[in-house]
This record gives C-alpha cells, structure tokens and sequence, in this order.
C-alpha cells in the first residue's frame, strides 16, 4: 500500500526523467512517467468550484468532501498500480500548486529540478536543428516568426514547453514560497549525484539508498510520438555530463539574451556567467 506520494516538478530539459529513473532504482520508490493527475486534478477543482450542485450544499461539509476526494484519488490510482510503499508523480504543474496540495495531504514535498537557462534552450535548439522533415509551428517566414535562433530563443521563452513552467517558478519565488520546495541543480546532479540523491531523501524524510549511476535502467515508459520532436524521455544508462557549447549553438547574443532577460533566475540558483 502506498504510504506517501511525493511530487517531481522539474523544468523541461532539466533532468526530470533521468532522477525519476535513478529513484527508481530504490525498491520502495515507484517513479511516474509524466503524469496526468495534476491536470485530472484541476480539471476536478474547476468543477466542484463552478458547479451548482457543490455550491448548493454545505459549503465546509463540501470542502472537507473534497479534500478527500483528492486525497483518495491519487492514493487510489497508485495504490492498482504498484506495490511499492512510496511514489515519487512527475507533473510540471506542481511546483505552484503547494497550498493546493496541502489541502488533501498535508506538508507535500515538491523538488524541482533546475538548470543554466542557457542549456535547456540549447537542447530545445539542438531539437529544432535535428529534426528538419517535422513541422515544428515556429518558423513563420511570412511573418519572419522564428526564422533565426534567437527569435526561436522568444518563441520558448513565451510559449510551450518552458514558458509555463519559468512562469510558474518565478510567481512562487516572487511570492517567497520557495523555501516550501526543494530546488536540485541538474550540473550539481551531474558533478555529485550520490550527495544530490541523499539530500531528496533527507527532503522526503526517507533513509538513503546507495544508487548505481553507470547502470540506470529505463523504469518509465513514454510513448514520446505524442509529444513531437521535443520530447525526449529516454535515458542513457550511464550519467554523463551534456556539453555545455551554448555560444556555439545560440550564440554569444543568444547567450546574452538568455541571461539579460531571466536575471531573477540566474540570482535565486547561484549561477556565475
């Protein structure tokens, strides 16, 4: 019986499979694929909210309802999927979401992790460049939308895969609630992992378990043809460091205009240009 669901709300191209892979290792962690119950979830808060049959009732009758409502659905899915005691959901939505889920399951634990802007954009452009027979609706020659690296750098700085999560990011931290979230940078992942590993455990309020990184098998399944060219959820058995030829791929400009506009972010995780 599950006795404790924990949530991963990492950034896009930040790791989030490769940890859901690693954490999987430890017998008692089941690691989801990218989940749906966070959008199953506020699809259910839009209904009861709006509802009139909700509000036509006992308004705290129906609040205490629903608290575990939520709390027995997400218990309940995971509890026909597997045996292991605990789970670790991955969702990007999470991450503004901790009030929310504090309401059916007390002190939740989320960790995020992060990465130097400037190499998520590099691997959403190395996407862009290896996959020429797609159709990627972003350059727009007609309208000389994305036609260059760094518009394509203001196309994912406003729209799907990353926007939504900076801008999710950048509320929580603007609000101060960074300190309810455990933030894991995915070099430090790379440089130390064993020492980044013991601090999710510590987080979760779990004993340690020693991981093998030079044999992480594939634990979450994806179909990633739903997702396009720029989904990419299969790891490589061995945790090796990405190159970090930024200039090489947005460019100094691009580069610049990275870190210009996201200087909040560069402040908050400590990164030196």
């Amino acid at each position: 019986m599950v006795q404790k669901v924990f949530y991963n709300s990492s950034l896009p191209r930040a790791g989030s499979t490769l940890i859901q892979n690693i954490l999987a290792q430890n017998p008692d962690i089941h690691s989801s694929p990218t989940s749906g119950i966070y959008e199953m979830f506020t699809n259910t808060r839009k209904v009861f909210t709006d509802g009139q049959e909700w509000k036509a009732q006992d308004v705290e009758l129906m609040d205490q309802g629903y608290r575990g409502f939520l709390k027995g659905a997400i218990y309940g899915f995971y509890n026909n999927i597997t045996n292991r005691p605990f789970v670790v959901d991955k969702c990007r939505g999470w991450v503004s979401e901790y009030a929310f889920i504090n309401e059916y399951d007390p002190d939740p634990c989320i960790f995020v992790m992060v990465r130097d802007l400037r190499g998520i954009f590099t691997s959403l452009e190395k996407k862009y460049r290896l996959n020429p027979l797609k159709e990627h609706h972003i350059a727009d020659y007609a309208e000389l939308k994305g036609t260059t690296t760094e518009k394509r750098i203001i196309h994912w700085s406003n729209h799907v895969p990353l926007a939504p999560s900076l801008e999710r990011l950048y509320q929580v931290l603007y609000e101060g609630h960074g300190d309810n979230l455990l933030f894991i940078r995915f070099e430090d992942l790379m440089e130390s992992p064993q020492k980044q590993l013991n601090q999710i455990y510590e987080f979760f309020g779990l004993p340690s378990f020693q991981h093998d990184f030079y044999n992480i098998k594939q634990y979450t399944q994806e179909n990633d043809n739903v997702y396009g060219v720029f989904g990419d959820h299969i790891i490589r058995p061995v945790l090796e460091s990405p190159s970090t030829d930024y200039e090489a791929i947005l460019g100094k400009s691009g580069c610049e205009m990275i870190v210009d506009n996201y200087e909040w972010y560069y402040e908050y995780f400590n990164y030196t240009i």
